[in-house]
């Protein structure tokens, strides 16, 4: 029998003793020995950046769906479920098929030393070139010059999103290097399309543009997207968009919907994919409503949502996103990775959590212990608390007030955690 999807999964996070390890030597060696399937894709649109990386995804996906077009989607990191980071002209990869993939990559790996996530990206890569579609959406999943996806030779276009400070372990010490990496997924003769950036990460990004002779669009010069009476302003050279709002909540969307506006205007498309780019968007996690599961069934009277961003960048938006709320009595609960910074994060929403609860993130060995988030949210100002556990978090704030507003928020993998309960 064969083995199932998990089990073989399993099996490749020991082909390298190293989870991340940045080269590109190993992705292209397997490639080859499958056949180069890399080069039989539908047409790619390449996606970097530090934060907005995956809504933009999600709203370029929504404008070509939204006119009709299949579009294959491959995503990092997954919530639930594996099966989420590959989309195959519209639908989850199946379990059967997922299967078939994954061991026609370990068995071509031949035992070499690969990372988990390079040889999982050969296995998206491998059944997206199988299967016809319109268009092929690849996320980067670290960096870009040096990141596993980051073997398209000629894609239709190439993305950057908003660019700042995060995995300095592997990208650098300051923004200028993070950047350096994001711009090595640019393409000579592929138009690339940039998000509003710091100043000094955007003339990293031109200045790799111009060495290598890509055109780029960029916010703020050749085009732009704002907020104006509750709609999606759009603007570029070939005129004005007024569209309905992004349906994912935060300031930042709107500058994700523009990003995403501009590929799609790049590649042909007119309003009606603008708009379905705007409206149709869905993507879990991003400041998302959850309305079913164990821990509503248990507060009946409560307001909960689920964020999994776990930067500074990430803090403010979550902030801003909070003030588009009614006033209501709000409370965190927090589980962070090791990695990250979690006083940049927690600074900026200091004046709209009540309290703030650490809990462990279940399952991850690189969990900052909830011990430590409650006394980083003590040092910013929040009064704060530790729990064993999300569920046991929100009896303890309900008791007090059954009717709080509750935001459990910093690391996706925390996220996916809860979304297995309530997805």
């Amino acid at each position: 029998m064969t083995a199932g999807s998990d089990a073989i999964l399993e099996r490749m996070m020991a082909l390298h003793p190293k989870i991340i390890d940045l080269t590109l030597d190993r992705v292209w060696t397997l490639l080859d020995a499958l056949g180069n399937p890399q080069n039989d894709l539908p047409p790619v649109i390449h996606i970097a950046g530090t934060n907005g990386k995956g809504s933009t995804l999600s709203m370029i996906r929504a404008g070509l769906e939204g006119v009709g077009r299949r579009v294959h989607t491959y995503t990092s990191p997954h919530l639930a479920r594996f099966h989420e980071r590959i989309v195959l002209a519209g639908e989850l990869i199946s379990e059967p098929h997922l299967t078939d993939v994954l061991d026609e990559c370990y068995d071509a790996n031949n035992g070499a030393s690969i990372t988990y996530f390079e040889i999982t990206t050969c296995a998206a890569l491998l059944a997206m070139a199988r299967t016809p579609a319109d268009y092929t959406l690849l996320e980067v999943g670290l960096g870009g010059r040096l990141d596993a996806t980051n073997v398209i030779d000629k894609p239709a276009l190439t993305v950057i999103t908003p660019v700042s400070f995060d995995h300095p372990q592997f990208l650098g010490d300051t923004v200028t290097e993070i950047a350096f990496e994001k711009a090595g997924i640019l393409k000579p003769g592929v138009t690339g399309i940039i998000a509003r950036q710091e100043p000094d990460a955007r003339d990293v990004i031109e200045t790799r543009a111009a060495e290598i002779d890509a055109p780029l669009l960029i916010q703020g010069q050749d085009w732009d997207a704002y907020e104006e009476r509750e709609r999606l302003i759009y603007q570029d050279g070939t005129g004005l968009l007024d569209l309905p709002p992004p349906a994912l909540m935060g300031a930042h969307q709107f500058q994700n919907a523009g990003t995403a506006i501009t590929a799609l205007r790049q590649l042909g498309f007119g309003e009606d994919a603008a708009a379905a780019a705007a409206t149709n968007v869905t993507w879990p996690a991003r400041m998302q409503r959850l309305r079913h599961g164990p821990l509503l069934d248990a507060a009946p009277k409560a307001e909960f949502w689920l964020d999994g961003g776990h930067n500074a960048a990430c803090g403010l938006t979550l902030a801003e996103s909070l003030t588009r709320l009614p006033a209501r009595e709000t409370h965190l609960i927090c589980g962070m990775m090791n990695t990250k910074d979690v006083s940049g994060y927690l600074a900026p929403l200091v004046p709209h959590a009540a309290s703030l609860t650490g809990v462990s993130i279940p399952g991850e060995t690189n969990t900052l212990p909830g011990e430590d988030t409650a006394r980083f949210a003590a040092e910013a100002g929040i009064p704060s608390g530790i729990a064993p556990d999300a569920a046991t978090a929100v009896q303890a704030i309900i008791a007090k007030n059954p009717e709080a507003r509750i935001l459990i928020c910093g690391s996706l993998y925390l996220a996916g955690a809860i979304l297995r309960d309530h997805g």
